[in-house]
């Protein structure tokens, strides 16, 4: 006669409450500090493009040439007609002075000498409205080498050389960005919103994103960034159409790692005194509904849904279904159905390397 088996050995866990961070994840989008669009200030052909795509610059460096040729000829006619406005100028002077003691000693009318005189001002404004030209004729020339106005990389160059560039173009030359400190762009949803304004301490929204711990960014191979960073604005009013608000976090980026366009997931750190933490390997899903196995008294097993408030790579926090104090059954779960009787195996925290879920 076969004798019946025992009850199942199981092992169990005690829930308790513990400290714990959790880190709310939201994807962003990563721009350099400063991207300074480069375009061309007057017409003509790309004569010399002196750097390359990716290129690191510095503020004043040239980065492309345009022929000058047209507008030298422009600045020589406009000095020419400055020196031809400053000699009408002089002259009109040498008249006006020379009709003054004839004029004083009553040889001649005083209306030759008025005449003069509206001469020599109109002859000084000639000169003024030259040296105008002239001046606009050697920006012109100056704005035929463009230079780095900052620090950066060089972007995308889509013109070669011999194109014909100029201020009506709508794509411009490069795009220079200033990586040394990079923007991570990111939106909350109403909702995530709200919650944040509840969990943080302050007064004003300034004053919780003052308070607000540094945050991380995961990168797009799942690596976390060496680098904190720091959360600095919100944008002032939710998009209407998207339902969210923009926040805006900055990284140091000294190794220039980070580049203008690249993507990520800014990871905002949420600190909890006590919560209940519950290993994710200790549950189970039905429809779409989280469950644990409880162990009564008379160590039977029952299973239990759990609401969970958060979660991160191990745990999951529980809002309710269970309290501290209760015992679950860790492994094995799938052996298990309610009112089995098992014999628990108490595991303790420490043995499981589970006892900090931070």
């Amino acid at each position: 006669m076969q004798q019946a088996q025992g009850p199942v050995p199981v092992p169990v866990v005690k829930i308790n409450e513990v400290p714990a961070t959790t880190y709310r994840e939201y994807t962003a989008t990563v721009e350099g500090k400063v991207n300074v669009e480069i375009r061309a200030q007057v017409d003509g052909y790309l004569e010399e493009i002196f750097v390359d795509e990716g290129a690191y610059v510095k503020a004043g460096q040239p980065l492309f040439r345009i022929n000058a040729q047209r507008y030298s000829e422009l600045l020589n006619n406009a000095n020419s007609n400055l020196s031809a406005a400053k000699a009408a100028m002089n002259k009109a002077k040498i008249e006006m002075e020379r009709l003054q003691p004839l004029v004083e000693n009553n040889i001649v009318s005083d209306v030759q000498l008025k005449t003069a005189q509206s001469a020599y001002e109109a002859a000084k404004a000639n000169v003024a409205q030259a040296q105008a030209m002239s001046q606009n004729a050697g920006i012109n020339v100056g704005y035929t080498l463009i230079k780095a106005p900052v620090n950066g990389y060089v972007g995308r160059i889509p013109y070669k050389k011999g194109s014909l560039v100029g201020r009506t173009e709508p794509q411009a030359l490069t795009v220079i960005s200033d990586v040394s400190e990079v923007y991570a762009y990111f939106s909350m949803s109403e909702a995530d919103y709200l919650k944040f304004e509840n969990h943080y301490p302050g007064a004003t929204v300034e004053d919780k994103i003052k308070q607000l711990p540094p945050v991380a960014l995961k990168l797009a191979d799942n690596s976390i960034y060496s680098e904190r960073g720091k959360i600095e604005i919100v944008q002032g009013q939710f998009d209407k159409t998207m339902g969210a608000i923009t926040f805006r976090a900055a990284f140091p980026n000294a190794k220039g790692l980070l580049r203008t366009g690249s993507t990520g997931k800014v990871q905002l750190p949420e600190t909890h005194n006590a919560v209940l933490a519950v290993p994710q390997e200790a549950t189970f899903e039905i429809q779409d509904k989280v469950f644990v196995f409880t162990v009564t008294n008379d160590n039977k097993v029952m299973s239990q849904p759990i609401q969970i408030a958060d979660k991160n790579s191990k745990y999951y926090f529980v809002e309710s279904g269970i309290k501290a104090g209760d015992k679950i059954a860790y492994s094995g779960l799938d052996h298990l159905k309610d009112s089995t009787v098992i014999a628990p195996q108490l595991l303790s925290m420490d043995s499981l390397m589970l006892v900090n879920p931070i």
